[in-house]
């Protein structure tokens, strides 16, 4: 049985309040609260044996067939309706209307709760008015569910509020699981529901008392995003109660304190605002000042970096720090990541990273790009399991203060990797990451973002393989196919100026960490400087200031097996390494090729190209040059051995130095 006791002798703490959108609501109340459905499930919820039989499908795309295998043959999920929000903590239903909180906000991960925590029992609170029934749900780690306990409002007055209680256990759910209530209202009568929270006993806190949080933000020149992310956080109540200040870290020349509501903004947090100036150091400098500020006023017992372009769920921060509280051990408490232009669609919640490749890749069963509005929570049978995370993005990512006193801060890198190497580090001093569901914000996905076709390209790979070296002091081999592979497919894409900064990239590693210390202030402008005069980073705002291509590109491939793919990749290589083709005398480019399909693919063939950039705004001119791209693969094959060569030399130099130390970022803040 899932219902225990009362226990009335307990004292209880409440760790999760079920809320609801004001804003916004008709892009993100799926995540909230849904119509009533039947469940579906496939038969591997039942017998994991028939997840283990292939299906030959040789004619359908991945996307193509996820989709298929989503939608299968039943209607999409209808759009919320019957139901009002109220506040943020009361919903109305409409006479002969039945809602669920299955949902992706409101559902109770119980399941983290009893693996992570002590916690062995739950406690459901809430206020009801008018008539109709509110039944308690539970799920297990398959996703499937079962009624719990049923409580009938409005047998005596309906018009009389009336408290609904409940004590849960956690039993059998180490593997997952969750908890959440259905209402529905009385055919001839409306139904509210107010109020409603989860509590566990405050005998299983780890910490003595409820854990006090500074935030961490670092803004370049987005001001008035960061304004609405100061303002969403003052006018929150609850979580300034647990707030000591917010570390805002303004590293551009377009200020946060400049803009119009600002004061405003100030004043309402007042003690809670602490406001930073300092040079560009990129995202690791912000996030590290933020965090290197926490340890000196020694007050809060958690830091979280949260980004600057976010949209919050301002509960989501009161159940990151309520969830660290109870941990059985200090633990990073990370967040999910919605699009932010599809609100509905959860880009990710949790991440592992891969030795083989040095790349990360979604925890299993949590695939990238979960659209809730037409895949619900209760018909996702795999986010029931637990998933297990080595990192979270720095989107949102809760900090204990002593394990940055214990480890360090962020690396010195200024962009790309800082996260992932923070969480592997944490991982090896014994301190995992919990990427906790109904912890999330909105953010903008990478899908408009190219690091390939910018300066990004250089940080994401020499961070990289900083990160590899700090961690992996046996991964020279396999790394060394991963650099060269990188670069081949840099060419393949006629990214020159690519293959340049992963030149750059690559020397700079071999330089060693005092190298990376001392450069951080200048390196942005070292990397920019590098990129100039290439065809791939010249950019036309106008397409008409260019002869008219020949034709406009339309995707041609057919779908094959990933084995298929990958020889056809090594193929186009090797014919690229032999090629005399060039494209650096035509008159007017062979094709135009849109943004979404400047893949390898899209350039087989192609000697020139009008190719859009990422945000849509621009157009370069590709020209192939196969005698600089054999220059270039053989550039990359010298630094790639003399990498291989001394790699345990550098990764001992690395890990020795203490680049994330408190006195390395002191010096680096004191110079910059």
């Amino acid at each position: 049985m899932a219902q225990t006791a009362i226990d009335h002798k307990v004292q209880w703490e409440t760790v999760s309040r079920v809320v609801y959108p004001v804003k916004d609501a008709d892009l993100t109340l799926p995540l909230y609260a849904v119509n009533w459905n039947p469940s579906h499930f496939d038969a591997s919820v039942f017998d994991e044996r028939d997840s283990m039989t292939s299906v030959e499908l040789n004619a359908i795309s991945r996307s193509d067939f996820s989709n298929l295998v989503a939608r299968g043959n039943r209607p999409l999920p209808d759009d919320p309706h019957g139901f009002t929000v109220d506040t943020r903590s009361s919903i109305t239903l409409e006479p002969d209307t039945h809602i669920s909180l299955c949902t992706y906000f409101n559902a109770f991960p119980a399941g983290y709760w009893r693996r992570w925590t002590c916690v062995k029992q739950l406690r459901f609170l809430a206020e009801a008015t008018g008539k109709g029934t509110l039944t308690l749900f539970r799920s297990t780690a398959r996703g499937l569910s079962s009624p719990v306990q049923t409580f009938t409002i409005g047998s005596i007055d309906s018009k009389t509020a009336e408290r609904i209680e409940a004590t849960l256990t956690l039993k059998g759910m180490l593997d997952g699981g969750y908890y959440w209530f259905d209402a529905r209202a009385a055919k001839d009568a409306a139904l509210t529901v107010s109020n409603a929270q989860w509590q566990v006993p405050t005998t299983d806190r780890r910490t003595k008392h409820t854990g006090r949080v500074s935030i961490a933000i670092t803004t370049f020149n987005r001001p008035s995003y960061c304004l609405d992310q100061l303002r969403t956080i003052a006018n929150e109540p609850e979580l300034r109660e647990q707030l000591d200040t917010v570390y805002c870290t303004d590293q551009g020349t377009n200020l946060v304190r400049d803009q119009a509501g600002y004061s405003e903004v100030s004043n309402q947090l007042g003690s809670q605002l602490t406001y930073l100036r300092q040079a560009n150091l990129g995202g690791s400098g912000g996030f590290s000042r933020g965090m290197f500020e926490t340890v000196k006023a020694g007050k809060s017992d958690y830091t979280l970096l949260l980004d600057d372009d976010a949209i919050s769920e301002p509960e989501s921060i009161l159940r990151a720090v309520h969830f660290a509280d109870y941990t059985v051990r200090s633990a990073l408490v990370g967040g999910g990541m919605f699009h932010i232009d599809h609100r509905t669609v959860l880009h990710v919640q949790g991440e592992r990273f891969d030795a083989s490749s040095m790349w990360m890749y979604p925890s299993r069963g949590a695939e990238f790009n979960h659209d809730f509005r037409s895949e619900p929570l209760a018909d996702s049978p795999s986010l029931h399991s637990m998933q297990f995370s080595d990192f979270n993005g720095w989107w949102f990512c809760l900090i204990p203060t002593e394990t940055i006193r214990t480890i360090g801060l962020g690396l010195p890198v200024f962009i790309k990797f800082d996260d992932i190497e923070y969480g592997l580090r944490a991982k090896e001093h014994g301190v995992p990451t919990i990427s906790l569901p109904g912890v999330a914000v909105w953010h903008m996905g990478w899908h408009d973002k190219d690091p390939a076709r910018g300066w990004e390209e250089y940080f994401t790979q020499r961070n990289r393989w900083i990160c590899a070296l700090l961690h992996f002091p046996n991964a020279a081999k396999h790394s060394a196919f991963r650099m060269l592979y990188e670069e081949a497919h840099l060419g393949m894409r006629l990214l020159y100026s690519g293959m340049k900064l992963n030149h750059m990239a690559l020397s700079d590693v071999l330089l060693g960490p005092s190298h990376l210390i001392d450069s951080l202030p200048t390196k942005l402008n070292e990397v920019r400087k590098a990129r100039e005069g290439f065809d791939d980073s010249t950019t036309y705002a106008d397409p008409l200031e260019l002869p008219e291509p020949a034709d406009h590109f339309q995707r041609n491939w057919a779908p094959r097996p990933i084995s298929t793919v990958t020889k056809m990749g090594m193929q186009a290589v090797l014919k690229a390494l032999r090629s005399r083709g060039t494209g650096k005398s035509d008159k007017s480019p062979q094709v135009s090729i849109p943004a979404r399909f400047s893949i390898w693919p899209a350039f087989l063939g192609v000697n020139s190209a009008i190719v859009t950039t990422p945000d849509g705004d621009s157009v370069s001119w590709f020209r192939r040059d196969s005698k600089l791209y054999r220059r270039n693969m053989l550039q990359c094959f010298r630094l790639t051995c003399k990498l291989m060569k001394n790699w345990k030399r550098l990764s001992r130099e690395y890990r020795e130095y203490g680049i994330a130390s408190m006195e390395t970022w002191e010096h680096i803040f004191r110079d910059a």
